[in-house]
């Protein structure tokens, strides 16, 4: 068994430097188009054909959202692992600021996930299960695989597997639970010289919301975050401001404390509302994420699979948080290993920095791109070949 799985690594990476430029070129035709969350019209199309290309059979718009996608190649009786692609990008880059780039990579995400689905398609015959490539849209703003978990699209799948550039190589990536709200308060506008007390100021109370989180944050456990903004308040400033709201979003390590948490913030918010006799309405201005859980499994597989192919210096583990990630919903419902892998920028580029730019496209990301789609690629085709490796 272990020579035929060494004979089998050998065919599927020399199979993979033959289709090494479709994949660069699908990272580059991304880039080349950038598109915001739940606009990428174009690079969901492209990706669909692509995999329809590699004999896939493609659902699109899947989950209820228009440009997330399923492609799907039944190789027989067995496990169904997922590849997750994104392909949007972010707001604000170019010499005026006005434009849209893949400050984030999800272009070599897209590359990345294709490429290791149509690699593991070319060795269908060695092995019995489902290769499946799920189009995921807007990782930047709405979340879309929180809308394809609750959709039920990742009931069926047995593993998931992303990985994502990043300054370091990190596969213990701590991604917080976060809730989005927005507080909107409703007053009384009145001259704000001539009848003040005639008013109700629904700016104070999205003022003395904010202090009572400040006051709040003494009691937050450690691993907690919470940064918000004012997005309405007032016309002008000689009147009561009779409408006022404010963002926020609040994050823990965990979604049990972070749901203590959050009740805990509409409370702040109840009050300024009952100090001012402004009314309150509140909602979640975005999807709520959960925090990241791995499969110990998956991740002792990749990490391993990742040596093998000259990937060191693993940054340690640690309880450090970093951001939010919608991945981290498709963890509690199927077994997931999501991991960044450096740029080999020296010195080290940041994701959403313009630097980071330079990375994510052409040759300066073929090692990267390559090194990702042959360890996601051969870590799967072993859970395909012993699906008791998720067990452990």
């Amino acid at each position: 068994m272990e020579k035929n799985l060494e004979t089998l690594r050998e065919a599927l990476f020399a199979r993979e430097a033959e289709m090494a430029e479709q994949f660069e070129r699908v990272r580059d035709e991304i880039y080349a188009h950038p598109e915001l969350g739940c606009d990428e019209v174009w690079s969901s199309q492209y990706l669909c054909e692509k995999m329809r290309g590699y004999g896939f059979a493609v659902t699109q718009p899947y989950g209820g959202l228009a440009t997330a996608f399923r492609a799907e190649l039944n190789c027989g009786d067995g496990p169904k692992i997922a590849f997750l692609a994104e392909y949007d990008a972010l707001p604000g880059y170019g010499p005026e600021h006005n434009q849209n780039a893949h400050a984030c990579g999800h272009n070599w995400i897209a590359a990345s996930t294709l490429g290791a689905a149509a690699l593991l398609a070319q060795f269908s015959k060695e092995f019995s299960g489902t290769i499946v490539l799920i189009g995921t849209p807007a990782e930047e703003t709405l979340g879309g695989k929180c809308d394809l978990v609750d959709a039920g699209c990742f009931d069926d799948i047995d593993a998931a597997f992303q990985m994502h550039l990043g300054a370091e190589n990190n596969i213990h990536v701590v991604s917080l639970a976060m809730d989005s709200l927005q507080f909107d308060f409703t007053g009384k506008a009145a001259h704000a010289a001539a009848y003040p007390h005639l008013g109700i100021n629904a700016l104070d109370a999205v003022q003395l919301t904010f202090a009572g989180i400040n006051a709040l944050r003494q009691h937050m456990q450690s691993d907690a975050r919470v940064h918000g903004i004012v997005t309405n308040g007032g016309a002008a400033a000689n009147i009561v401001p009779e409408s006022a709201s404010c963002q926020f979003y609040i994050r823990a390590k965990s979604r049990a404390y972070l749901e203590e948490l959050t009740q805990r913030i509409i409370n702040c918010a109840k009050g300024a509302a009952l100090m001012t006799g402004a009314s309150l309405a509140y909602h979640n201005f975005e999807n709520s994420y959960d925090d990241l859980v791995y499969s110990e499994p998956l991740r002792k597989l990749l990490k391993e699979n990742l040596e093998a192919l000259g990937v060191t210096r693993f940054v340690p583990q640690s309880n450090e948080a970093s951001g939010s990630t919608d991945i981290g919903n498709v963890s509690h419902v199927c077994p997931t290993v999501y991991c960044e892998i450096e740029t080999d920028a020296c010195p080290p580029v940041y994701a959403h920095n313009e630097d980071f730019l330079d990375y994510v496209h052409g040759h300066a990301a073929d090692h990267s791109l390559h090194t990702a789609i042959k360890a996601m690629a051969f870590s799967a085709l072993q859970v395909f070949l012993n699906p008791e490796l998720l067990k452990g």
